[in-house]
């Protein structure tokens, strides 16, 4: 895939590296000179532009990426570029990053947002699947089809313990996604029993988070 990513800083960097280990094209935007440490990402193309200006975009050819990436440190620009990106180019996927919290109900479709990344809310969900035991986790959100990723631990003495996955009606609106168990990550399958300690990995959509915790707890 082509990627662009909007933000030359040690974020936008560390992602295009990890991109082009993966063996995707990377272009790299930055308005700010300092920020083209063109030999850090020497693999990866670079232009000197404002991802907010439709003159920079058209230069960047981002008709033709499959993926926009608005990580720069300001929050307006991220929403701008990805809006640029969304309705003025119809790139398929676009990410941003949230830099501060209490702007990430900006960051939706209508911003042309389809994934929000906000580092706060990753680490406190990551703390919170660390302790909780039989509460339900928010660990991502997945903002175009209004789906996320969730998490529950079974905590011992609930009514699923020993049932099998078919046996157990998922709510509409979830899917069981994947079983963790003893450090392994397996795909469900009919016949795989729950157990205490089980953690459980879900697409939902947020009417059926609810649903799920008094399925399973």
């Amino acid at each position: 895939m082509r990627i662009a990513i909007a933000g030359a800083g040690n974020v936008g960097r560390a992602i295009a590296a990890e991109l082009l280990e993966n063996g995707h094209h990377v272009l790299l935007i930055d308005r700010d000179p300092k920020a083209l440490k063109m030999e850090s990402v020497p693999t990866a193309e670079w232009l000197m532009a404002d991802a907010c200006e439709i003159t920079s975009l058209d230069n960047a050819k981002l008709d033709t990426c499959q993926v926009m990436i608005a990580a720069t440190g300001d929050d307006k620009v991220n929403l701008v570029a990805s809006l640029l990106a969304k309705s003025e180019y119809g790139v398929p996927r676009v990410v941003a990053r949230v830099n501060h919290p209490k702007n990430e109900w900006l960051f939706d479709t209508s911003w042309g947002v389809d994934v929000a990344v906000s580092t706060p809310r990753i680490i406190s969900a990551l703390v919170e699947e660390a302790v909780s035991v039989g509460d339900l986790v928010r660990l991502f959100s997945l903002r175009r089809g209004e789906a996320n990723l969730v998490e529950i631990t079974l905590p011992d003495g609930v009514s699923c313990i020993g049932k099998t996955v078919q046996e157990v009606l998922i709510p509409e609106g979830a899917s069981l996604a994947a079983i963790v168990r003893d450090g392994q990550v397996k795909a469900p399958l009919p016949h795989d029993a729950f157990a205490a300690g089980d953690e459980l990995l879900f697409v939902a959509t947020s009417d059926a988070e609810a649903k799920i915790k008094a399925c399973f707890i």
